[in-house]
């Protein structure tokens, strides 16, 4: 079967929610894959940072492997040996009191949400059903019902209410409109560090800091969702540690297994992951032996890779040379570690056609928000590897 083939299938048969470049990929190896014609390509969106240890790393795939062969699946029913370990490890690495072990991202916001309003009423003494949680405009946390609910994108939202009650949206990176928004019902404000899906948006400096102490003196549990930016992309293992500060809850998945398969959990201080009791929340598959092993490895590897490390030298590195590129349709580079967004000019037609032309070139990388060209590669990508994507980017930004 050729590209056209499996493109026509997935026509006929799929559901039309995405709009993928139309490269059919069936192999992958560190930063490269190929599709089905043979052709080579370098990953330049790591599957939105879950292959931050690269395509198929060894260490994990043998974990993976060893423990299919002896245990995937109890439920939490019964206890496994895995789960435990887990913990112990991801705690003592994130400096977390308690985690809650769950799928998807947007299953782990969703924790966090129930969380936090039980704590409110619980702990705060909200009176109940008046919980109020904070999020930002050009949020991105997921797709279910609630989540989109508090979207401010209007494709999100189209077609899908009623929604969910109880959420204020203020503008990202403006403490000020934070203070206003507080009031004796809030419980949480859940924000990103980074707005990725938003186009690779970084607030202000001291922005979180300001965050952390208005959290701090009304009583709000500040939720940050790491579940892109965190487990080294932004070169520091949560991008909170750049302005030294620590969320209430922390919001991981995707790089958890290194794209192996689906976990993520919520990571917390103990006063609210604490009001959850037996039977008050769970997943069947949440803390599954499988999923446990293989985040094991994951986490093993970024730590013992030093990949955090170099996502910052490297990082850094493409930040530079790309700011440098005399292109007439980039209006801003920006980016933190290896998250980088090269936002265009309206003039410039839109992002899509730029990654079309570094597909052909051999460069995979993804348009967001229509204008902004996000370059996301695997954390193990090395200077030289950079420096072959940093031509051909260049050669796109000023030849089209």
């Amino acid at each position: 079967m050729k590209t056209q083939d499996f493109i026509q299938l997935e026509n006929r048969y799929g559901a039309r929610n995405y709009n993928p470049l139309d490269v059919v990929l069936n192999r992958g190896e560190g930063i490269w894959v190929w599709d089905v014609e043979g052709n080579r390509y370098m990953d330049c969106l790591a599957a939105y940072s879950a292959v931050n240890q690269g395509h198929c790393h060894p260490k994990i795939l043998e974990a993976m492997i060893d423990q299919a062969r002896k245990l995937t699946l109890v439920s939490r029913a019964f206890r496994n040996d895995q789960l435990g370990p887990f913990y112990d490890e991801i705690c003592s690495l994130t400096r977390s009191h308690s985690v809650l072990p769950m799928n998807s991202g947007a299953e782990a916001v969703e924790s966090a949400i129930k969380a936090v309003r039980k704590w409110g009423y619980e702990v705060k003494g909200v009176p109940e059903g008046q919980a109020e949680i904070i999020v930002c405009i050009n949020n991105f946390h997921g797709r279910t019902l609630t989540i989109v609910g508090f979207s401010s994108e209007e494709q999100y939202r189209r077609g899908y209410a009623p929604f969910t009650p109880g959420f204020k949206l203020i503008p990202f990176g403006d403490a000020e409109a934070l203070e206003r928004a507080i009031t004796p019902n809030t419980v949480g404000f859940l924000v990103e560090p980074i707005q990725g899906e938003g186009g690779v948006i970084i607030p202000p400096g001291g922005y979180l800091q300001a965050a952390r102490e208005l959290c701090d003196r009304h009583n709000v549990m500040l939720i940050l969702d790491e579940i892109q930016t965190g487990l080294g992309r932004t070169g520091k293992l949560f991008a909170e540690e750049h302005e030294g500060i620590e969320a209430d809850l922390t919001l991981v998945g995707k790089a958890l297994s290194g794209g192996f398969y689906p976990i993520s959990a919520v990571l917390s201080n103990r006063e609210v992951l604490g009001v959850f009791k037996p039977g008050d929340h769970g997943s069947t598959f949440g803390g599954n032996p499988l999923a446990c092993a293989v985040a094991r490895a994951a986490l093993k590897v970024l730590v013992e890779e030093n990949l955090i490390d170099n996502a910052a030298r490297v990082g850094g590195y493409a930040l530079e040379k790309l700011r440098a590129i005399d292109s007439p349709h980039v209006k801003e580079v920006r980016g933190r570690g290896l998250m980088i967004g090269i936002e265009l000019k309206p003039s410039a037609g839109g992002a899509r056609r730029f990654c079309e032309a570094l597909a052909q070139r051999g460069v995979l990388c993804k348009e967001t928000h229509e204008n902004v060209l996000r370059i996301a590669p695997p954390l193990v990508i090395q200077k030289e590897e950079i420096d072959w994507a940093l031509e051909r980017i260049q050669q796109v930004l000023t030849e089209l």
